[in-house]
């Protein structure tokens, strides 16, 4: 709009640009123009290595937006800040929603009336500066805010009273005893990681509970009469990239990966850095499909905000994104394989756990989560495969698909009888005539017998010393509270682990899916969902005094440490040659598990072949170092 003030003497002219858009609360919904909206969001914390200070270009803008398109992202939230009039101009242009905060991260709001003022004349000058921009869609009053909560909600009452045009929140979560677990009652939407009823995030179930696809967070949503965003999802951490150090040729000097690179090279360990962030971010990118995915399963959420798309460099160290600190890829997942499950229509499936054997079938229930602009006609096509063979496959009709939330197509099943040896299947769902597809891995073993009088499989560090002395092939998995090593975890270190040391501090594990030891154990070079149980019953050995040892399964450690760590080695020991596995294969914790008996099956069949061939020795004593000494 053009607006011009003319007088006999002179002229005035104004512009702006401004789009028809009205942004409301329905219920659980955040509705746009009368349609229901799912915000996929990230966080955007004022991060800009070269310069140490935000863009006030378009150009600089387009880079940070167009990153977050290209990921399925439709949303950014502006951690504790506002940005210039450039970023609002250009979520303009690309039709980004954005969360603006106050410019307050406190524990005392409310508490000191300068402040307050202060705080209160910020939303005003925001609200003249850049109100009239349609992204403007949402405003929070700051992030994890605490204390005063009578003041919050009369701040948000001002706020909303101002300026009716977007949807205000008293905070973006909150750790206050007494608050944060349903709406503040001015809130117009809620963010949080948890409500009354239970975790809306992956972070404190993931590890807690075996992996199951059919779950969602409908219950946990039960109190909330407002729409709900989860908060910050994800924070799972990733080796660093060393490479990345080249990037910083302007203000800040990455002394941070400088360190972990000079760490590595004193303990001999430079030349592993590559193939721990590959493995501990394949891992950190399953983790956050999963948490993408239940968000979606549930009705009632209408959004998550990621933390992170891309790197927090501060803070001890985050490096939490599958784009590092300067919005560029870092190569273990690409834009395209993340748009399947992070885009306006994504399909779904339900299915209740990520290993099986011959005698069951899987089964699947399929639905759609459509927030594209409008309803979806057409047919969806399903096959489960392994390698190139398709092992069944067909069709269901998603003419029903409606916009704005999810659509029940209904149930595949594959009979896995055909399968005689561990394999693993993808289950692959695409949508005729449009770019939306989705899959899943998951695994079938069949029943191993293993009886192989050849090796001793000993669970007692005294029976294996034995035969060791004998000559014999031995496979010493002793029980894990025995050992002497670190927690066994499936979830990498959370957010940082110099800024929370206090962690069991694994990332994954990484291992050469061509070795022999696992020929009958298909696996990746890192962690998947196959991995849980036998993460989650083992601990990680440390073997920095055994530095020559074949590592058939290192376990990354994080990069505060760079310890070198291991969870199945082999080695010649006094006349005999050895597997030891911190993995707890010969307990009653994995004796029903398929993928435990798996694992321990593959093993054994190595040890029984001529490749079994250690090329480095330990002596009885060192293998005696890693169990904890007896009472």
């Amino acid at each position: 709009m053009q607006l011009s003030l003319l007088t006999d003497n002179s002229a005035d002219t104004a512009s702006a640009d401004f789009g028809f858009r009205e942004v409301r609360a329905d219920g659980h919904n955040i509705k746009l123009n009368g349609k229901n909206i799912f915000l996929r969001g990230t966080l955007e914390c004022c991060i800009f290595p070269l310069t140490g200070c935000p863009p006030t270009d378009r150009a600089g803008w387009q880079k940070v937006m167009s990153a977050a398109k290209a990921w399925g992202l439709n949303h950014l939230r502006f951690h504790s800040w506002c940005p210039p009039k450039a970023a609002f101009e250009v979520a303009d242009s690309m039709g980004m929603y954005l969360q603006i905060e106050l410019p307050q991260w406190s524990l005392t709001v409310g508490q000191d009336s300068g402040t307050s003022d202060f705080i209160k004349s910020e939303f005003d000058n925001i609200i003249r500066e850049y109100g009239n921009h349609p992204s403007f869609c949402l405003l929070s009053a700051g992030n994890e805010l605490q204390a005063d909560f009578q003041y919050l909600n009369s701040l948000a009452a001002y706020m909303k009273a101002k300026d009716p045009r977007r949807l205000y929140t008293t905070t973006t979560f909150t750790f206050e005893q007494g608050h944060g677990l349903v709406p503040e009652p001015e809130d117009q939407y809620f963010i949080t990681q948890y409500t009354d009823l239970g975790w809306i995030r992956g972070q404190g179930i993931f590890d807690a509970e075996a992996p199951t696809f059919d779950k969602d967070y409908v219950s946990a949503l039960g109190n909330a009469h407002v729409p709900v965003v989860s908060h910050e999802i994800g924070q799972y951490a990733v080796y660093p990239n060393l490479d990345e150090i080249s990037k910083y040729t302007g203000t800040l000097d990455p002394i941070n990966f400088k360190a972990v690179e000079a760490d590595l090279q004193s303990k001999g360990l430079r030349d592993r850095a590559h193939d721990w962030m590959m493995a501990s971010g394949a891992l950190a990118s399953i983790l956050y499909k999963e948490e993408i995915e239940r968000a979606l399963k549930s009705p009632g959420m209408c959004g998550f905000q990621l933390l992170d798309l891309h790197d927090f460099p501060g803070q001890g160290t985050a490096l939490v994104g599958m784009l590092d600190a300067f919005w560029e890829e870092k190569g273990f997942i690409s834009a395209d394989e993340w748009h399947q499950w992070c885009a306006p229509v994504v399909p779904l499936a339900r299915y209740p756990k990520a290993t099986y054997t011959p005698s069951e079938t899987f089964a699947a229930d399929i639905e759609i989560a459509n927030y594209s602009p409008s309803d979806l006609k057409g047919t969806l096509n399903w096959q489960v495969s392994m390698a190139d063979q398709v092992i069944s496959s067909g069709t269901l009709d998603c003419s029903n698909a409606v916009q704005g939330g999810n659509t029940a197509l209904g149930s595949i099943s594959c009979p896995l009888a055909s399968i005689s040896s561990a394999s693993q299947l993808t289950l692959t769902v695409k949508i005729d005539g449009t770019p939306y597809q989705n899959s899943w891995k998951f695994w079938v073993y069949p029943t191993q017998q293993i009886n192989e009088k050849s090796v001793v499989l000993a669970r007692d560090l005294d029976k294996a010393l034995e035969a060791l002395s004998a000559g014999q092939k031995v496979l010493f998995s002793p029980s894990p509270e025995t050992i002497k090593g670190l927690e066994g975890k499936f979830v990498p270190v959370f957010w940082s682990p110099v800024h929370f040391p206090d962690q069991a501090g694994t990332m994954g594990i990484c291992c050469d899916p061509e070795h022999p030891a696992l020929a009958h154990f298909p696996t990746a070079s890192h962690s998947d969902w196959q991995w849980w149980r036998l993460a989650k019953n083992s601990k990680a050995m440390i073997l920095d005094s055994l530095p020559e040892v074949g590592c058939i399964v290192e376990n990354v450690d994080n990069f505060a440490n760079n310890r070198r760590l291991s969870s199945i080695f082999e080695a010649k020991c006094g006349a005999g040659s050895l597997i030891v596995s911190s993995i707890d294969l010969l307990g009653d914790s994995l004796s029903n598990s398929p993928e435990g008996q798996q694992m321990l099956y593959s093993l054994v069949e190595y040890m029984k072949g001529d490749s079994f061939a250690p090329s480095h020795s330990i002596t009885p004593d060192e293998l005696k170092s890693l169990i904890q000494e007896r009472d």
